[in-house]
């Protein structure tokens, strides 16, 4: 199992946009701590800090363990990055959610899908689009997978793959099954000229 990384946050003193901005000056991010079983806890963390944490193999839903300090005390808590908000301009991390998980209970979380391989029909003209970008599973925290990958290297022009033809690896996917994840579509060309040969027709 792969080891998690370990984030370090101070229980925050005090609320409020003036003391966030002045975190966030010194390199800092307000965030807040909360769970089914736990109390909601201001805190702040440093950004490099949190950037070193998520630069992980474990995908998007990267599991962390969050260490929360309140002077010569110490707890740790397994959580999983809830939400996070960027300034749009420039770019920084503004604040970010912590939700704690047991590892022995089941979370639901959306799961990046990768198409892998070459379609048959795009080698003649074809167009592979990827219709659904993420599944919905539920699994453990421990079995969250980095992706789904999806081989396409089969699919000629016309055909599809729905979400009902995969599994995933000690998961269940509770997305709507009759969806279509990828499929390949006749070339944009023959549409064009379609398009163009519509109005001489009328005349």
């Amino acid at each position: 199992m792969q080891q998690r990384p370990v984030l370090k946050a101070e229980i925050r003193e005090g609320v409020g946009k003036e003391k966030a901005n002045k975190l966030r000056l010194k390199g800092l991010i307000p965030a807040i701590f909360y769970g089914p079983r736990t109390q909601t806890i201001p805190l702040v963390i440093d950004s490099k800090e949190l950037a070193k944490a998520l630069q992980t193999e474990a995908g998007e839903n990267v599991l962390i363990d969050l260490d929360i300090r309140k002077g010569a005390q110490s707890d740790r808590k397994v959580v999983m990055l809830k939400d996070i908000q960027v300034d749009p301009l420039q770019r920084v991390t503004l604040h970010t959610d912590f939700y704690e998980v047991a590892m022995d209970e089941m979370v639901i979380v959306e799961v990046p899908v990768h198409l892998v391989g070459k379609p048959e029909g795009t080698k003649v003209g074809g167009i592979l689009e990827q219709v659904r970008r993420v599944i919905e599973v539920q699994c453990l925290p421990g079995d969250i997978p980095k992706s789904i990958d999806i081989d396409v290297s089969a699919l000629n022009i016309g055909d599809s793959i729905h979400v009902q033809e995969i599994t995933v690896e000690k998961a269940k996917i509770i997305s709507d099954t009759n969806f279509t994840i990828a499929t390949v579509v006749p070339p944009a060309v023959e549409e064009k000229v379609a398009e163009v040969a519509a109005p001489e027709a009328v005349e």
